[in-house]
């Protein structure tokens, strides 16, 4: 798996990280911006798409948003410190995979591991 990780902060991503590196479970691939996840997206194949609350050009919702409407396969997180009915109401027919902490740990780095692990098998099954 690739994972596409969006965020200049990467102190703030390090635990996530190390989970999906315990795991051995994906490629991890950093950009800072929204500006080189664009052009990372355009060049490589990616399974999941994590952003950060702040890029150092966008917000990261304005981001997905852009992303899912360039390609509404693109499974993306997002890294928010609303509520869950707040992002819930924010995110409303994007569709994204998840809502991350805006430090996500290895637990989350499971979690996505699992959520996106059931997605590629379906879309193999079915495609």
């Amino acid at each position: 798996m690739r994972f596409l990780l969006i965020s200049s902060r990467s102190e703030k991503w390090a635990r996530l990280a190390q989970g999906l590196e315990k795991a051995d479970a994906a490629e991890l691939v950093w950009t800072a911006s929204g500006h080189a996840a664009r052009q990372s997206i355009q060049e490589q194949a990616f399974d999941l798409v994590l952003i950060d609350e702040t890029l150092d050009d966008m917000q990261g919702l304005d981001l997905a948003q852009e992303l899912i409407k360039t390609n509404p396969m693109l499974n993306c997180a997002l890294a928010s410190a609303l509520s869950s009915q707040a992002f819930h109401e924010a995110s409303e027919g994007l569709g994204l995979l998840a809502q991350l902490p805006l430090e996500p740990g290895e637990a989350e780095a499971r979690d996505l591991i699992a959520r996106i692990t059931t997605i590629l098998k379906l879309t193999q099954s079915t495609g």
